[in-house]
């Protein structure tokens, strides 16, 4: 069975879209470890290991989770084929394990809120606003990156969120949480996804919103 996790905040025109067939939707509650903005975030407590082929969820212990940041980021990563990306100084122990028992890349930044921060397309191509990653990730050649605006994206108490955590790749397809047309870098973000053969998928009806990302393991 294929599994999607989604915060219970999310929009209702996007949770019904996300019924898909052999599927379980989860609906990720408070975890009442952190700032209420991002505590039913699903990327504060999960994290996607790969993207598609034999891509799974690693979840952590919610305990590990502190209240205040960088306390709070400590599964909030990007899993490549082959490279982790995150702030290596908070990651969880338990998750650095598993990223060596895979035997992947670990990559360093300086954004603790790497998953947040990032679109991830595929196994070697991503979309970020933080130049701090953008910069990271030009010693890795394989992999493809789409700088774009910083901003544009809404999230409660916050001056603006991420577009990483207002998305997520389901099957072949990313989906945004809200309106992706009326963001300054629309037409670069399709693009870049079509490329790669994948389709693009939002609501006009709504805000593009920051949800703590739609994690899916397939």
């Amino acid at each position: 069975m294929k599994n999607i996790y989604v915060s219970r905040f999310a929009n209702q025109k996007l949770m019904a879209y996300l019924h898909f067939p052999d599927c379980v939707l989860h609906s990720v509650p408070n975890g009442g470890r952190t700032y209420p903005a991002v505590d039913a975030h699903p990327d504060i407590y999960l994290c996607k290991m790969g993207v598609t082929r034999h891509a799974y969820i690693f979840r952590g212990s919610r305990l590990e989770i502190g209240e205040k940041y960088p306390d709070n980021i400590k599964f909030n990563a990007v899993c490549l084929d082959r490279y982790f990306i995150h702030n290596l100084k908070y990651t969880s122990p338990a998750l650095l394990k598993e990223v060596n028992r895979l035997g992947l890349t670990p990559v360093d930044v300086k954004q603790g809120y790497t998953k947040c921060s990032c679109v991830v397309v595929d196994d070697h191509s991503l979309i970020t606003a933080d130049r701090g990653i953008v910069g990271a990730l030009k010693k890795y050649p394989d992999i493809d990156v789409l700088p774009i605006s910083q901003g544009f994206v809404a999230l409660e108490n916050y001056d603006y969120g991420f577009l990483g955590g207002a998305s997520g790749r389901v099957g072949n397809e990313i989906i945004f949480n809200g309106d992706l047309s009326k963001h300054p870098d629309y037409e670069a973000i399709c693009q870049f996804i079509q490329s790669r053969g994948l389709t693009v998928k939002y609501f006009p009806e709504y805000p593009l919103t920051d949800i703590g990302s739609i994690l899916a393991d397939f």
